[in-house]
C-alpha cells in the first residue's frame, strides 16, 4: 500500500545562543513530517502489514527531505530520531505498526549508516497536537551530548483519520551540553552503543 500523504512540512530549527552564551558553531535540527491518511481509522484490524509497508515508503522519503532541509549529507548527520501523532479514530499500534518493523532500514540508507536504534515515541491527539520527537546518537547510544529531542506539530493534523509521522535529524548534539559521558569525537559506532 502506498501512502495517501495529505501534507508534508518540514521545520528547520537553529539554536545561536543559550542562556545568554553564543552557541558557535550553531546546532541545527530539523524534521520532516507527512500527515498520511490512515487506512485502518475506526476499525480493528489484526494484520497492520500495510501500515509497516507504509514506514518503509516514509523512512526514505521524510530522511530526505529532513537532511535536505539541513543542507547537509546525509553522513554529516549527527542525531535522528521518529515519531507519530495518532487521530482520534486510530490506535497507537498503527503508528508503532509504521515507526518501527520497516521506517529505520531505509532511513539508515539515506544517512550511509547509524548504528544506534533510532528513539521514537507514539501519541494519539487531533488537529495542532504538538509531539516530540526523541533523538539519539546515530552510531552510540551512550553520547548523551545527543540525548534531545524536538517538538513538532501540525496545524490541521491529525484529523480523525490521519496519521502524521515525523523524522527529526541534527548536525550536532544539543547546546552547550556539559554532563559527561561518551565523548562524541570518542564513538567506534560498531555495536550502536558506543
Amino acid at each position: 500500500m502506498k501512502a495517501e500523504i495529505r501534507k508534508i512540512v518540514t521545520i528547520v530549527e537553529e539554536t545561536r545562543s543559550e542562556m545568554g552564551r553564543a552557541v558557535d558553531p550553531p546546532t541545527r535540527r530539523a524534521a520532516a513530517l507527512a500527515v498520511i491518511r490512515n487506512p485502518f481509522a475506526g476499525r480493528y484490524v489484526e494484520d497492520l502489514t500495510d501500515l509497516m509497508t507504509i514506514g518503509d515508503e516514509l523512512g526514505q522519503l521524510l530522511t530526505e527531505r529532513a537532511v535536505a532541509a539541513l543542507g547537509i549529507a546525509g553522513p554529516a548527520v549527527k542525531s535522528y530520531g521518529k515519531a507519530a501523532a495518532v487521530g482520534e479514530d486510530g490506535e497507537l499500534e498503527h503508528a508503532a505498526a509504521i515507526l518501527h518493523p520497516k521506517l529505520g532500514a531505509p532511513a539508515r540508507k539515506v544517512l550511509g549508516g547509524g548504528a544506534a536504534l533510532i528513539p521514537s515515541s507514539k501519541k494519539r491527539g487531533g488537529p495542532g497536537v504538538p509531539f516530540d520527537v526523541p533523538l539519539g546518537h546515530k552510531d552510540a547510544a551512550f553520547v548523551r551530548s545527543h540525548f534531545d529531542g524536538m517538538e513538532v506539530r501540525v496545524a490541521d493534523a491529525p484529523r480523525r483519520d490521519e496519521i502524521v509521522v515525523a523524522v527529526a535529524v541534527t548536525d550536532s548534539g544539543r547546546p552547550l551540553p556539559r554532563v559527561g559521558g561518551l565523548a562524541a569525537a570518542d564513538v567506534k559506532g560498531e555495536d550502536g552503543l558506543r
